[in-house]
């Protein structure tokens, strides 16, 4: 029979850096490759214990979202290393987009659809990505120790903004940085402004790892053509709170697909800083209020939820739309400075004609492959729902919900309303990448984050209630854990 000491939460965590080499391919998915070294990436890897059950989690700053077969690697990588199921290994991204390629062959589970993806070919980074992180977990083992829960919740509202604009004819656009300068000095916009730390206590008081949580995507510093290697404001913020507690810190990325950090393309990493400055006044001013979980323990399910598809566009639509898309790529292949929007897409000026003529040739595959349902009348075949594996976790009075897509906020703060937990933490950006989802609120619009099934490889639109249906899977499973929990 286990004893109370046994029973009790232990826990032990480790960080590793990596510093990439100048040129080396980025994670921007074009071929790009780093113009400058900023700073290395990091990565904490955590393990939690509770009697005969262990859970590991990975928060890092590389990547935007791991491909399918690069998480499959790793997760198996550790489950095998650790001895525990794959099902208690979860990775959370940062959505840091300054950051490399860790496999050459990477497929994100929005473009596996079709035909799925081979095995992870890693690339010399990629190698010593995993060494690193199978070197750190295989450490922690002999380190746990009893811990306490304690949390904070802080607020933060200067360094992001909604960037899903509505236009007077209702139509909306992804607002970039020219387009959020229109709308009034330093806008804002609905975004969420929580800020929450969770830091994890020896017996003698010390920290042992943290957890910070924040809603924005980091892209202060990024610029696709001009690709840095940085771990932006999100790891900068965590290195200050670690230094400020002792113990390694772990970033999980809130349900950011509508929510930006300010200067998009243009802030570099100097607004980074201050940006990350600005995060760490406020998480530090939150943790001199640090409160102890009154409960102890963890719980962890993962379960596969269906979110709903709706039917494709018209024939009639999707021909007008390739014709538009064709005409566009055409017009800034040729240098056409005038070619800012295309399909309900909208480019920014920072971006070069050439650039965009990519990013347009992207959504060209699915309207082709749409249209090709129509003529083939084989439209009524296509799936009735998207199945997404989410995470439900409980740390002491702490609820995490992992989401594998980029949720727009709504889902998050859903999440925290239906929840009963003292604290609860929705998260996207964990194991893989879906894509955006949206809310019911958001469903049937036509801009990038909306409408981002053109994207994939290939999904029929989300219909409502779309998102919504992730919301109240996580957080039903939530007040389960806190209705029997110790």
């Amino acid at each position: 029979m286990e004893s109370n000491s046994q029973r009790k939460l232990h826990a032990a965590a480790g960080e590793f850096e990596i510093i990439p080499e100048l040129e080396t391919l980025t994670d921007v998915r074009h071929g790009g490759r780093a113009v400058e070294v900023v700073g290395g990436l990091k990565t904490v890897v955590t393990l939690l214990e509770e009697g005969s059950e262990r859970m590991c989690l990975v928060t890092t700053h590389f990547g935007p979202s791991f491909p399918v077969n690069l998480s499959k690697l790793i997760r198996e990588s550790i489950s095998q290393e650790l001895g525990i199921a794959v099902s208690r290994v979860l990775i959370f991204t940062s959505h840091n987009h300054t950051s490399v390629a860790l496999a050459a062959n990477g497929v994100l589970a929005y473009n596996a659809y079709k035909s799925g993806a081979p095995e992870a070919e890693l690339l010399p980074v990629g190698e010593e990505f995993l060494k690193r992180l199978l070197e750190t977990a295989r450490s922690l083992a002999g380190r746990l120790e009893p811990v306490s829960v304690w949390w904070a919740l802080g607020e933060e509202s200067r360094i992001s903004y909604n960037r899903k604009g509505r236009r007077e004819d209702g139509s909306t656009y992804l607002m970039r940085e020219e387009d959020r300068a229109l709308l009034g000095k330093d806008f804002v916009g609905d975004v969420e402004t929580d800020a929450p730390v969770i830091v994890l206590k020896n017996e003698e008081g010390k920290a042992v790892v943290g957890f910070l949580q924040f809603t924005a995507h980091p892209v202060t510093a990024f610029h696709p053509e001009n690709t840095v290697i940085f771990g932006e404001w999100s790891q900068l913020v965590c290195e200050r709170v670690g230094a400020e507690i002792g113990a390694p810190v772990g970033f999980l990325q809130g349900c950011a697909a509508d929510v930006n950090s300010k200067e998009m393309f243009t802030g570099g990493p100097g607004r980074s800083r201050d940006f990350a400055g600005m995060l760490g006044d406020s998480y530090l001013a939150a943790m001199s209020s640090l409160r102890r979980s009154e409960r102890d323990g963890f719980d962890v399910h993962l379960e596969k939820v269906g979110v709903p598809l709706a039917s494709l566009p018209s024939g009639e639509e999707l021909r007008t739309e390739l014709e538009e898309i064709d005409s566009f790529i055409e017009r800034a292949k040729g240098g056409d400075e005038d070619t800012l929007t295309c399909a309900g897409q909208n480019f920014a000026v920072a971006l070069s004609p050439s650039y965009r003529a990519w990013l347009a040739g992207l959504i060209r595959p699915w309207t082709a492959w749409a249209l090709k349902f129509h003529e083939e009348d084989a439209a009524g075949s296509l799936a009735k729902v998207q199945e997404m594996e989410i995470a439900t976790i409980r740390i002491g009075d702490v609820g995490i919900v992992g989401l594998p897509c980029e949720p727009f906020q709504n889902i998050g703060r859903q999440i925290k309303k239906l929840s009963s937990l003292p604290l609860t933490i929705p998260c996207g950006y964990m194991n893989v990448n879906h894509g955006y989802v949206p809310d019911s609120k958001n469903t049937g619009d036509n801009e990038y984050m909306s409408a981002h099934h053109r994207y994939t490889k290939f999904r029929p639109p989300f219909r409502n209630p779309a998102g919504d249906v992730l919301a109240d899977a996580g957080a039903e499973k939530l007040n389960e854990f806190w209705k029997n929990g110790h």
